[in-house]
Parts: C-alpha cells; structure tokens; sequence
C-alpha cells in the first residue's frame, strides 16, 4: 500500500515556482505575476484549486528555512510529479526566474539544482532556458 504524497502534480509544480522566486530572498511581482498567469492560463493547472496555494507556499518556506530542507522539497516534488512533467516544471521555474528580467545568481544556483533533481537533460535545459530568455526580452 503506498501512501498518498503531500503533493499533488500541481502543487509540486508550484512549489518549485516559489522555491526559484524564493531562492534570492526577495520574491518580486513581476514573479507572482508569472505563477498567478501560468495557473490561471496553462492546461497542467485546468482543474487546480487554488486555495490550497497558500498551504504550498507556506510548505516551501518551512522547508527552506531548514537544514535539509531542499533535499526534503525535491524528495516531495520527485514523489508526486510524473516524470513525463520534469520538463514542464523546469520550463515553468525558467519562466519565474526570468520574470523581472534578470535571472540573479540564487535563482541560477537554483535552476542548476532543480536540472539535477529532475534529471533534465542538459540539451534540452539549454532549449527550455533559450525560450525563456526569448519570452521575457524586453525593448
């Protein structure tokens, strides 16, 4: 009998959201604007219910503010994402983490860590990141 992950697909995708927007200590709105929008908008989150956003950020925080706690996030997001999704969580916390235009070091060192976690190729992280960078060029 397998237990039910605290996750669900959706929150673990959230999750690692917040996470890159958490990962330089100032969570701009530029940044929530971008997880509001890809919850509202994309088909992943059609029957997301939003209210449990709130428990998953706060989640996220808990366990940043632990030791291990990155560890313990990844192990949570590994156990409820379906791995045909790993691709589409790093293209979404690409997305966050360009959102204000500037992709600051802890948000770099966070996306390394989430290629790793998720095991993204490294081609294919090359792509996602062009087309993120692409999408959120400014005049």
């Amino acid at each position: 009998m397998s237990e039910t992950p605290l996750f669900s697909a959706q929150d673990s995708l959230c999750a690692l959201m917040i996470a890159v927007s958490a990962a330089d200590a100032n969570i701009r709105t530029s940044e929530l604007v971008k997880i509001t929008n890809a919850i509202n908008m994309l088909p992943v989150f059609g029957d997301y219910d939003e209210t449990k956003l709130t428990n998953v950020s706060q989640s996220v925080f808990d366990l940043l503010e632990q030791e291990d706690g990155l560890d313990a996030l990844f192990g949570l997001i590994r156990d409820a994402l379906p791995e045909r999704l790993f691709e589409t969580a790093y293209a979404l916390s690409c997305d966050v983490a360009a959102a204000d235009g500037s992709i600051a070091d802890s948000e770099g060192r966070m996306l390394e860590e989430i290629r790793y976690e998720l095991n993204i190729d490294r081609l294919h992280a090359a792509a996602i990141e062009r087309g993120a960078r692409a999408r959120h060029m400014t005049l």
